[in-house]
């Protein structure tokens, strides 16, 4: 039995998620004080009269918000539920528990405070219009679970009008990710990335930002295939959006069967099972195959290792090797912005972060990540092409990148942090 492509789980489980959300307290969010309150003169320099001074400073200059507020360490986390994980459209309030989950991975991963926005808009300008008169009130945007191609149109509209970053994570925190992971993927099968033929299966948010990123990676754009129900997206359909456009290709492919034949990468951002093991068998010389639908992945690790001995695996499931995780991004992303102010995170921030993240994968991997794993050994290879969510140096080297690109390419009002490279979120802003 299926729910919206998702199995259901187990009655225990179920139960032991619905106790995890609900007790001993509803929710896995809560607000703490950051300042001493135990006496009259505490409620009042917190208060009135206190209170007054910094919104006068405020006043003289908006900057100073960063001064004595938490605006520079806050993320609002807003969705309009249209998208949620793999349920779909369930409205605004149902994805609230997906948002506070967003908000305790910027905590415990980045050490960023976040409040969750569930936005009831009859429209995608309803929706900017809402989000764009209370911008002010964070340092930063994360959109999540809105789906295409209405989440194309916020997300740019949101960059345009505000001067704060923005950024829709099942975009650009898939995209990043993958990209990392596909740049090893690429290099231990000995091919490079302008020469690999790139079928992709799914047309919507994630896989369009992932094509676009590989592009600004490196990807020739004629080299990608890309598919969505109604086949090969070409040059010659008269159905497609603006987005899809971008990657119509000038081809005589019409289906998945046509585009696999000698396909040196297969991108799934779609359903399950969609790709067979004959069509994996059609692929090029150690084919490189990221099936991200979750829970279920376009082909089985298990069936593409019995398929094919030479795959290169990645899936979006943690109980088999390399988990194309968002949080792997988007925490470090947020926290290399934040720490420069940056007023939006552009292409060449991305790209950093893509680059942080294929080189971190090649180190050796720490201690850490083993005991956290049960583990003795992890190393690069065809088993091992994107860092886990365990290892703490993500904080450093994704963040610092970013951080660094985002003063290069002049989106930066502060310069380059004096306190990197961080060892831990107390570095700055103490433990979470």
């Amino acid at each position: 039995m299926q729910m919206t492509g998702q199995k259901l789980m187990s009655d225990e489980k179920r139960q032991a998620a619905l106790d995890y959300h609900a007790k001993p307290i509803p929710g896995k969010l809560s607000v703490e004080l950051t300042k001493p309150t135990e006496t009259s003169k505490h409620l009042a320099l917190a208060y009135s009269p206190g209170v007054a001074e910094p919104c006068r400073e405020i006043a003289k200059d908006v900057e100073n918000a960063y001064l004595y507020t938490g605006k520079g360490n806050l993320v609002a986390v807003v969705s309009d539920g249209s998208a949620i994980l793999g349920l779909g459209n369930l409205g605004p309030l149902s994805s609230k528990p997906v948002m506070e989950g967003k908000g305790v991975l910027f905590k415990r991963f980045a050490g960023i405070n976040s409040v969750d926005i569930e936005v009831d808009a009859e429209s995608p300008q309803a929706f900017i219009d809402t989000v764009a008169r209370i911008a002010d009130t964070w340092g930063g945007i994360n959109l999540e679970d809105i789906k295409a191609p209405e989440c194309f149109e916020i997300e740019q509209a949101l960059i345009e009008q505000c001067n704060i970053p923005v950024f829709h994570d099942d975009q650009h925190g898939t995209a990043i990710v993958t990209a990392a992971g596909l740049l090893n993927a690429l290099d231990i099968a000995g091919k490079r990335l302008e020469d690999a033929r790139i079928v992709c299966l799914g047309a919507g948010a994630a896989a369009i930002a992932c094509m676009k990123l590989l592009v600004s990676c490196g990807a020739r754009a004629e080299n990608i295939f890309m598919l969505d129900r109604k086949g090969v997206v070409h040059s010659e359909r008269d159905d497609l959006n603006q987005y899809k456009a971008m990657f119509a290709t000038e081809t005589s492919r019409r289906t998945l069967d046509d585009a696999i034949e000698g396909a040196d990468v297969f991108v799934g951002l779609s359903g399950p099972n969609l790709l067979k093991p004959e069509q994996l068998q059609r692929m090029a010389a150690n084919p490189v195959v990221f099936a991200c639908s979750n829970p279920d992945p376009e082909i089985h690790p298990d069936v593409a290792n019995e398929t094919r001995d030479d795959v290169i695996m990645a899936t979006g499931r943690s109980d088999y090797p390399n988990q194309v995780n968002n949080v792997l991004g988007f925490p470090f992303i947020f926290r290399g912005a934040l720490d420069v102010r940056a007023t939006r995170i552009n292409e060449e921030m991305k790209v950093a972060a893509v680059h942080a993240l294929k080189d971190l994968a090649r180190e050796p991997v720490t201690r850490e990540v083993l005991d956290g794993y049960g583990i003795e050994s992890l190393e690069f290879g065809r088993g091992y092409i994107i860092p886990t969510p365990l290892d703490s140096r993500l904080l450093d080297r994704v963040s610092s990148a970013v951080a660094q690109a985002a003063v290069d390419t002049g989106v930066a009002r502060k310069p380059y942090p004096a306190h990197y490279p961080l060892t831990s979120i107390k570095d700055v802003y103490g433990t979470p």
